[in-house]
């Protein structure tokens, strides 16, 4: 008889496959599906245990509905869809998987910069349309990359914009300054990095002090010939400012693999400018990135169901 009933709702994750297994070997009862919304969240966690999941609403709701569950999994880094104060409040373990993807979304980052820099989108969608004009586009080495967030993924790409000779600007709260002088970073201010960055590459959770945090005002201080990067969450950018900017000619413009709202609306704004590259969240889609994620996040559940401390918790004092 199995011991746990455990919800899993990342799409990557399917019956049959290793996460399943794993859980089926710890005597476990997987119940799997897809992304669910908040009143599905309810229907589902009826006597479930743990919960493995994507960007799903485990709200305060959700919890209060579900008087068994005992641990949350992310199969990622951001936990922005769950109530991590309403978990620490009902003693629910709340785990993400840091670090796994972070090769993955740093290259995707560094794919939009050198799209935005090169015109790729311009060139590429010339030759297929049957002409031969050629998009002047810019180096990359020489200019300033500012990163802002410099973690685990802000780290992997300021490596790469080394390699490329790019000079390199960071913010964040928490300055590590042994990386910074081994990999030619500079810390400075968030509006010194917004005026003399080429390109700015964000980096961040999302949370109160972050919403909206490159706003109309941050946006003006970026030079008309910058571009805004964001492979981390889209509500760190105010849409409507970046929109306004583009269009303004304020700044040259964007490469997004995230958006406020996802998916991103049909008749949103951004789908209408040429300069701003839009992907749908891909920066850790790749094949090795999901096979971590989903071992890591099915490692911390299993440890946190037979009472040992998960390798990553986002509420450490629940375990308290």
């Amino acid at each position: 008889m199995a011991t746990h009933r455990v919800l899993v709702t990342s799409v990557f994750l399917r019956p049959g496959g290793e996460v399943d297994r794993r859980l089926r070997d710890e005597g476990f009862e997987p119940l799997i599906g897809g992304r669910r919304t908040e009143e599905e969240l309810i229907a589902l966690l009826q006597g479930v245990s743990g919960a493995i999941v994507a960007g799903d609403p485990f709200t305060a709701r959700v919890m209060q509905a579900a008087p068994q569950l005992r641990v949350i999994s992310r199969t990622g880094v951001g936990y922005d869809a769950v109530d991590v104060k309403a978990a620490t409040a009902r003693g629910i373990i709340v785990c993400n998987t840091p670090g796994v993807n972070r090769h993955a979304v740093a290259e995707w980052a560094f794919a939009l910069m050198l799209a935005c820099a090169r015109k790729m989108h311009a060139n590429l969608a010339e030759v297929r349309r049957g002409g031969w004009n050629r998009h002047e586009g810019m180096d990359l080495a020489g200019k300033t990359l500012g990163i802002v967030g410099l973690g685990t993924i802000g780290k992997e790409v300021a490596q790469r914009a080394r390699a490329f000779e790019m000079r390199i600007l960071a913010h964040d709260v928490q300055v590590d300054q042994v990386f910074a002088e081994a990999n030619g970073v500079t810390y400075v201010p968030l509006e010194t990095l917004l005026r003399e960055s080429d390109f700015v590459s964000l980096h961040l959770f999302l949370n109160e002090r972050s919403r909206h945090l490159v706003n109309a005002e941050r946006l003006a201080l970026m030079k008309p010939t910058a571009f805004l990067i964001n492979t981390a969450r889209g509500g760190i950018v105010d849409t409507v400012a970046l929109v306004a900017a583009v269009r303004a000619g304020r700044l040259a413009g964007a490469g997004l693999d995230v958006a406020e709202i996802e998916p991103l609306e049909a008749g949103s704004p951004l789908r209408e400018l040429d300069s701003v590259l839009l992907s749908p969240h891909v920066g850790g889609v790749t094949t090795d990135a999901r096979k971590n994620s989903g071992a890591t996040a099915a490692e911390n559940l299993i440890r946190a169901l037979r009472g040992e401390r998960p390798l990553a918790v986002v509420n450490p004092e629940v375990l308290a």
